[in-house]
């Protein structure tokens, strides 16, 4: 493939169809135990932890790819669903998915498949569109999370005011997101030069 057009699994995946199959299924499974183990890099400082996820999705896409990313991301989810202890603080269940943070999470998914498809297109190769790759990805997190957390305080099911929610469901997480995203800026486009070396 021409530089741009693939992700890092891409470069490694085998060529026989049988083995690249094992390969996706066994890095699906390994990014979604990724993301249930960054879930558990937490403390609360609002309605909504802050967690590693954000940075295991978005950095995770990049080196996926939308197709496993996105899948990976499915997986994680239906482990909490199903009571699996994989969310922020070892919580689980549907109630927990449907709670504050049920934007955030559906948020991953649509974040996964945009950030791994730019990723795809090369976005992942230079500092500066790493950047802009890594933005885009934590503002779809920010807007699903943020309208749930409105759905939630509209229907009368939050406390407090309307600011507030806004500024404990997005503004306080925007330092730390800062600095995961200069992060992945310069882990992806390194990781690119070794590869190319």
């Amino acid at each position: 493939m021409a530089a741009g057009t693939m992700v890092v699994a891409e470069v490694f995946r085998p060529g026989a169809k049988a083995a690249g199959r094992i390969y996706d299924i066994v890095l699906v499974f390994a990014a979604a135990q990724l993301i249930a183990l960054s879930a558990q890099i937490s403390f609360w400082v609002g309605p909504v932890p802050i967690t590693g996820q954000t940075f295991a999705v978005l950095i995770l896409a990049a080196l996926l790819g939308s197709g496993r990313a996105v899948s990976s991301v499915l997986l994680y989810l239906a482990e909490g669903a199903i009571g699996m202890p994989v969310f922020a603080g070892g919580a689980a269940g549907i109630a927990w998915m449907a709670g504050l943070t049920g934007g955030y999470l559906a948020g991953f998914v649509v974040a996964a498949y945009v950030v791994g498809y730019l990723a795809k297109a090369g976005w992942d190769r230079k500092f500066i569109t790493t950047i802009a790759c890594m933005l885009i990805g934590n503002l779809i997190i920010y807007i699903c999370g943020v309208a749930w957390l409105m759905v939630l305080f509209f229907s009368a099911k939050l406390s407090g005011d309307l600011q507030s929610i806004l500024t404990k469901g997005a503004l306080i997480f925007i330092p730390g997101d800062i600095f995961k995203i200069v992060l992945a800026a310069c882990l992806l486009p390194i990781g690119w030069r070794l590869i190319s070396k």
